[in-house]
């Protein structure tokens, strides 16, 4: 009996030394603060407003009307992206089968490519997430198939009616009024939206190629059949039924496993103090949320923070210098409306610690580094007109602590650790991915 009074009583003496308003099964003072926070920047939502849907959960994901989401598209989608025999159209034919689509979106950096300028046909290498990938030895540099702006990443793409730092694939919604910029991009004019679009477009842009010959080859038949079985079979094997079995699949790769998705669904303990104090500041004085808000942390709008282009680096590679004109431009460039010169669309912040290369010239190789240049507010590129900048830029006033804090949040508290789920374990080729070069077997040791 004295034995359990003792337990009784000293467990009341522990209770009493911690801070009178900690619940271990509810929030903390700090998680109230922040949630008071996000009630008032979600227009009274509340923590539901940030919230992603789970993946299998299609009703919930946001898709374009025309490419209805099913469980056997996304599933070929999976494949065909992740598939290197699709690179059967090379412009240097020891490249064929080489290269896919996630040579430059692939999971290991966040779904995008790891390095500056990402590299698909004429790359040789992979490293651990990417970062190895260089020019294949005897490659023709005008052969070569490099971005001349950061490969964008496809995670939480389903959040966006259009694509591309500049936005112009996509013909519904953001781009009503754009068509005057349409005149390369017939698509378009499907009234696909961007991330369909993109995949339309991507294909031969990117020299990937999926015909009959390619469906009948390595496999894919029945599972063209299943995912397309109201279209006539002779329209059936197609680019374009390719593109939107694509599409499905990037628009199911949500980042709803990340510390901050947990916080929100109540598991309080999922974001550290740090992580917390600094999602304080990201939706208090760090005004990122008026552009970083909703359940992927972004918006369809532009914005001129006058970040460097490529061509600021001795190492950069433009191949077409008229075109990188045009991209420097960012909206811009598409519009053709001089309002628009230097902005460029918002990125989602999910997982982008794991891309290596920040802003849309990746120019920055840090998050500190980004989220300091926005609050100094001192443009790399003196090209974009002051009065084009965005009023965030240098207006806010943090601390070096809040800045620490906020890139505590943004590379830890926005982390999915879990982006492998979304890769498949071997694609109908049997090819070794997401590059099937000699260098890239050896990175990622595939036999």
């Amino acid at each position: 009996m004295k034995k359990c009074t003792y337990l009784m009583m000293l467990m009341a003496l522990l209770v009493s030394c911690n801070d009178d308003d900690y619940d271990p099964l509810g929030p903390s003072i700090v998680d109230d603060q922040l949630l008071e926070i996000l009630q008032s920047v979600s227009n009274n939502e509340g923590v539901s407003y940030f919230i992603l849907p789970d993946s299998e959960d299609f009703s919930k994901i946001p898709q374009d009307p025309l490419n209805p989401l099913t469980k056997e598209k996304v599933e070929l989608g999976k494949l065909l992206i992740h598939e290197t025999a699709t690179g059967g159209s090379p412009k240097f034919s020891k490249m064929k089968g080489t290269y896919s689509c996630v040579s430059c979106h692939h999971a290991a950096a966040g779904f995008a490519a790891g390095i500056r300028q990402g590299k698909g046909e004429g790359g040789s290498g992979f490293g651990i997430r990417g970062e190895g990938r260089v020019i294949a030895e005897g490659m023709p540099i005008d052969m070569l198939d490099i971005q001349p702006i950061k490969s964008p990443t496809i995670l939480n793409v389903a959040y966006q009616d259009i694509m591309l730092w500049n936005g112009q694939f996509g013909g519904t919604g953001t781009n009503a009024g754009t068509e005057i910029g349409w005149t390369n991009i017939p698509e378009n004019n499907l009234g696909h939206q961007g991330v369909e679009v993109q995949a339309i477009k991507g294909q031969g842009v990117h020299r990937i190629k999926v015909d009959e010959e390619f469906v009948n080859t390595f496999g894919y038949k029945n599972l063209f059949d299943a995912a397309f079985p109201s279209v006539e079979e002779e329209d059936r094997y197609s680019t374009h039924n390719a593109a939107l079995a694509i599409a499905a699949y990037e628009r199911t790769l949500l980042a709803n496993q990340a510390p901050w998705q947990e916080w929100l669904k109540g598991n309080y303990k999922a974001m550290n103090d740090a992580e917390k104090r600094g999602a304080i500041a990201f939706f208090s004085k760090g005004k990122c949320y008026e552009c970083h808000s909703g359940p992927a942390l972004n918006d369809v709008a532009f914005y001129a923070f006058g970040m460097g282009d490529f061509d600021n680096a001795s190492d950069a590679i433009v191949t077409d210098m008229e075109g990188f004109d045009r991209v420097k431009k960012g909206r811009g460039g598409f519009t053709k409306n001089a309002n628009d010169n230097y902005k460029f669309k918002t990125p989602t912040l999910y997982n982008i610690a794991d891309h290596g290369f920040y802003g849309h010239g990746g120019t920055f190789t840090s998050v500190k580094d980004v989220v300091t240049y926005k609050n100094k507010g001192v443009p790399q590129n003196n090209e974009v007109p002051k009065e084009s900048l965005a009023p965030q830029f240098g207006n806010i006033e943090l601390s070096e602590k809040d800045i620490i804090d906020i890139t505590a949040f943004i590379e830890s508290g926005l982390k999915d650790p879990n982006l492998t789920r979304y890769v498949p374990e071997k694609t109908g080729s049997g090819n070794c991915f997401p590059n099937n070069d000699e260098q890239s077997k050896i990175d990622t040791g595939c036999d």
